[in-house]
């Protein structure tokens, strides 16, 4: 019988990278692109965020959580440029990485945590959007490698932040 340590450290999915978008000022359109640039000292290029510290140079969504928001609002499908978020990803659950480094292609992140919604899901969602995003909201990511990811990159775990 495994350890409840050993069960947390099992984790041999691996996910893709399905959806690069950055928010080049705050209210602005997403844009999607193909590949970004990724920076520990900045996070990531062309996002309002950019050349801040701290924990949250980066979001991740599940792909997997886009069909529950939408159910939850009444909605056919919801877009993950809808919820403002930078990387979708699909195949590996992200609640799973808090506190644990993963990559992106040759890029390493450091999950920090949840990634609450904001107000402005009510406004994009309808009534009941804040609501739904609750804990369906991704997680927050600190850059620590600099380099590239690209749509079509594997998404897997590397260590815990312990480990290190």
């Amino acid at each position: 019988m495994k350890t409840l340590q050993e069960l947390l450290n099992t984790l041999p999915q691996q996910g893709e990278l399905r959806w690069i978008g950055l928010r080049p000022e705050r209210r602005a359109e997403m844009i999607s692109v193909d590949i970004a640039a990724v920076s520990s000292k900045s996070g990531l290029e062309g996002d309002r965020y950019q050349g801040r510290t701290g924990q949250r140079h980066v979001t991740l969504l599940q792909e997997e959580h886009l069909p529950v928001i939408a159910a939850c609002v009444g909605r056919r499908h919801v877009r993950a440029e809808d919820l403002r978020r930078n990387l979708l990803v699909t195949g590996i659950n992200l609640l799973a990485l808090k506190n644990r480094i993963i990559s992106i292609g040759s890029v390493e992140l450091e999950v920090t945590g949840l990634c609450h919604p904001c107000s402005r899901m009510e406004e994009t969602l309808g009534e009941g959007g804040y609501n739904a995003v609750r804990g369906h909201g991704g997680v927050t990511a600190r850059v620590l490698t600099d380099g590239h990811i690209r749509v079509g990159d594997s998404v897997a775990l590397n260590a815990s932040v312990s480990d290190r």
